[in-house]
């Protein structure tokens, strides 16, 4: 579908193996960047939404159904959460979540296209919100996978890669190497997490990844929920550690500071949430 900027209402799609999934609305911006297709809209039902190369990506009454559940489960996990690194994530709705967390001391978040942070600060402000002005998060406009391969080992309490899909920029963030630099720069106790796409829409790209994670970490759990504008609107986190699976067990004064500033996500949720595994993925991943 062209995405002209253009005052006129029609639908916004993306497509997907012979399914599409749209918004109605009007296109505000249209654009290519160095990297890929930023398009900016507006809908009654969701607000402003995002789409990068076509997919959608957020909007501004369906990010908190990604963000907390990508974000809490290993901020309320990880032994110590003071360095914290997010990859992709140039919205702003991961950094947003992270800096709910007081005891976080410098929150690295590295973004490869710069667009998507100058387009998500003008016409999405409310998914940053205050981050942007945070003096604990540090930006820089770069590579994530050269950013993991030159950290040095055991650095970041957790590592969160908050990518797209696995096409185009996002592409290198779903591969054996970038994962093992993350384990190397994870401190002891720390915990990784990541977007795992969709068990329904993505169902072998889903179950690849979390079996390519499972075979660098020790422990490695999808979590479930549901994102009604993502395609199937079914999607998944995956966490995972090395000492012990931690990441199922928020500890109790970190849920009690951020619990009650969450839509979605609650200790209880998160518990459901990680039970919620299909029986056909659970026999896939204990071939």
């Amino acid at each position: 579908m062209e995405h002209s900027p253009t005052s006129e209402r029609k639908w916004i799609d993306e497509y997907h193996n012979g399914v599409r999934y749209g918004l109605e609305g009007k296109v505000l911006i249209d654009e290519k960047s160095i990297y890929q297709r930023i398009t900016v809209i507006e809908s009654s039902r969701y607000g402003k939404g995002l789409l990068l190369d076509g997919c959608w990506m957020t909007a501004e009454r369906q990010e908190k159904q990604y963000h907390e559940c990508l974000v809490h489960p290993a901020l309320c996990s990880a032994e110590k959460i003071q360095k914290v690194l997010v990859i992709g994530g140039g919205d702003g709705g991961t950094a947003r979540e992270c800096l709910k967390h007081k005891e976080i001391k410098q929150l690295d978040m590295i973004e490869i296209d710069a667009r998507v942070v100058q387009l998500s600060q003008q016409y999405l402000p409310s998914l940053g919100g205050k981050s942007w002005q945070d003096p604990r998060l540090n930006l820089k406009i770069t590579d994530g996978i050269t950013w993991a391969a030159n950290s040095p080992n055991n650095f970041y309490d957790v590592v969160i890669v908050d990518g797209s899909d696995p096409a185009g920029p996002a592409k290198g963030l779903f591969n054996k190497t970038f994962l093992k630099n993350c384990k190397r720069i994870l401190c002891p106790g720390g915990v990784f997490a990541m977007q795992s796409e969709s068990p329904e829409a993505f169902r072998k790209i889903h179950i690849e990844i979390v079996q390519q994670i499972r075979q660098i970490f020790r422990y490695a759990d999808p979590l479930y929920g549901s994102v009604p504008m993502y395609p199937s609107g079914w999607w998944s986190w995956t966490f995972a550690s090395q000492n012990k699976p931690s990441y199922r067990n928020p500890i109790s004064y970190r849920v009690a500071a951020v619990e009650s500033k969450c839509e979605v996500w609650s200790e209880r949720w998160q518990k459901g949430a990680f039970d919620a595994i299909p029986a056909y993925i659970e026999r896939e991943l204990l071939k």
